[in-house]
């Protein structure tokens, strides 16, 4: 003992940083631990975090619904107008991403594309018309994870957009997302003028039905193999898809060649998906839609099986919850902007493409990707630590997708809300960010978090629910 009160103090402060500061004041050294309590020191969270913790139902539905994630096997089967293959989609539905969202309530960018998706379907003359069409009710708009679909920002699906098909062919489940329209001004961000109806009428007639052909000729393409290749070859398959999407290029082509498809279309389709690094955004949206809903709806599970955000809110899914919809507003992102824009321009955070991340890619995938940093902020060191920080919200890894740069680990996959709640450390996304008004487009990139209330609120319910069923009388 005399030794160790005539040693040199070494203090690790656990709390309120000043405390530590006062200790490096006095000559000592001292680490701050970041630590809070639990959501947030809220008891009635702490409590119902309590009844979650290695509590044999919950953990039952945690292995189940992940193994059923990690099973997932989903397959590339073909495009089809979204009218005549999405599930409930009515003659006049317009899907849009992020949980439910009244029009009035709506951001910029979703009231533009939805604007135009009127237009494009030709339900309306002119946008004043096609506002008033909307207002009236006559427009269907409903989130496009409720129809078992998804898509980037204003995630816009009309019936006559064609759309990608994935099945999980493990599990039977298919899963939906539109095409990727490139840079630029597009509907996605709010924009509908001539041009962009303009390419969209050509992805419905001419783009659309050649990757059908190609697909059919085909007969599918597995996609867990081609994501864990781009993976390998510097993507995280959110913001970054060169590689995913020269890889898709390389496998459609001998297709293409075989199918009878005219040259001049041919040509066309070709420099489309060429000129477009992110072509493949949205089918690794769909993959990641199949393998999560295939998680869906088991019993006591606090897996994550959705974050999605409408501009307006954020909101996540539970397993053991099924389809309700945990929200809080949308954070603004402070990332790297385009020259001459800042915070004060952007929308808040938008667009379902955070499926990727709920899926264990895209933001916690970063390490695989160190040259996404200088698209989003940041240091490659950055982006393996961000990698490596999510393991500890997480319920394992996927080995299906390895990480070069840690030794060829599976990337951590599996988000669990209690776990969130308990560290207070919530999910990294890697994002676009859109101009608060409609059609101006990107304005810049950044990594952000989930809102912590999200998970609070799920994880409340979550013990609720269990609750309720373990009382006397419930089911």
């Amino acid at each position: 003992m005399s030794g160790f009160f005539g040693a040199d103090l070494e203090v690790i402060n656990v709390g309120i940083p000043a405390f530590a500061d006062n200790i490096r004041a006095s000559g000592a050294p001292a680490v701050n631990l970041e630590w809070r309590p639990p959501g947030d020191g809220d008891p009635d969270v702490a409590r119902a975090l309590a009844t979650l913790i290695n509590r044999e139902s919950v953990e039952a539905g945690n292995q189940t619904a992940f193994a059923r994630y990690r099973g997932a096997q989903p397959v590339l089967e073909g495009v089809a107008a979204a009218g005549e293959t999405v599930p409930g989609m009515g003659e006049r539905t317009i899907l849009h991403s992020g949980p439910p969202i009244d029009w009035t309530r709506m951001c910029g960018p979703v009231r533009g594309a939805i604007v135009g998706a009127v237009l494009y379907e030709s339900w309306a003359a002119d946008a004043a018309r096609a506002d008033a069409l909307i207002e009236s009710g006559e427009v269907v708009l409903e989130p496009c994870h409720q129809h078992g679909a998804v898509g980037p920002m204003a995630g816009i699906i009309s019936p006559s957009m064609p759309v990608w098909i994935v099945t999980n062919t493990a599990h039977g489940n298919k899963a939906y997302s539109n095409l990727n329209e490139g840079l630029g001004k597009v509907l996605r961000f709010g924009a509908n003028s001539p041009e962009v109806l303009d390419r969209l009428r050509w992805m419905g007639t001419v783009l659309g039905p050649a990757l059908a052909r190609m697909l059919e000729q085909m007969g599918g393409l597995e996609l867990k193999p081609l994501m864990a290749q781009a993976l390998h070859m510097g993507d995280e398959i959110h913001n970054r898809n060169a590689a995913a999407s020269s890889l898709l290029f390389r496998r459609l082509m001998p297709a293409a060649l075989k199918s009878g498809i005219a040259h001049e279309e041919l040509e066309a389709v070709t420099d489309f998906i060429t000129g477009n690094d992110h072509f493949f955004l949205n089918i690794s949206m769909a993959a990641c839609k199949s393998m999560l809903d295939a998680a869906s709806g088991v019993a006591g599970s606090s897996l994550v099986t959705a974050m999605a955000r409408n501009g307006v809110e954020f909101g996540i899914r539970l397993s053991g919850c099924g389809d309700r919809w945990f929200t809080t507003a949308a954070p603004v992102v402070d990332g790297l902007y385009f020259a001459g824009y800042s915070t004060a321009d952007a929308a808040p955070d938008l667009g379902d493409s955070s499926i990727t991340e709920t899926a264990g890619v895209g933001g916690f995938a970063m390490a695989a990707a160190p040259a996404i940093v200088q698209f989003v902020g940041g240091s490659p060191d950055d982006a393996i630590s961000s990698t490596n920080e999510m393991t500890h919200i997480t319920l394992g890894r996927n080995e299906a997708f390895t990480l070069p740069p840690l030794d060829f680990v599976g990337t951590p996959a599996g988000i669990d809300a209690r776990k969130v709640v308990d560290t207070g450390i919530t999910p990294v996304i890697n994002t676009g960010i859109a101009h608060r008004e409609p059609g101006v487009g990107q304005i810049g990139a950044g990594i952000t978090r989930a809102p912590l209330a999200c998970f609070t609120q799920a994880v409340v319910s979550l013990a609720e629910s269990l609750e309720a069923d373990s009382s006397p009388g419930g089911d």
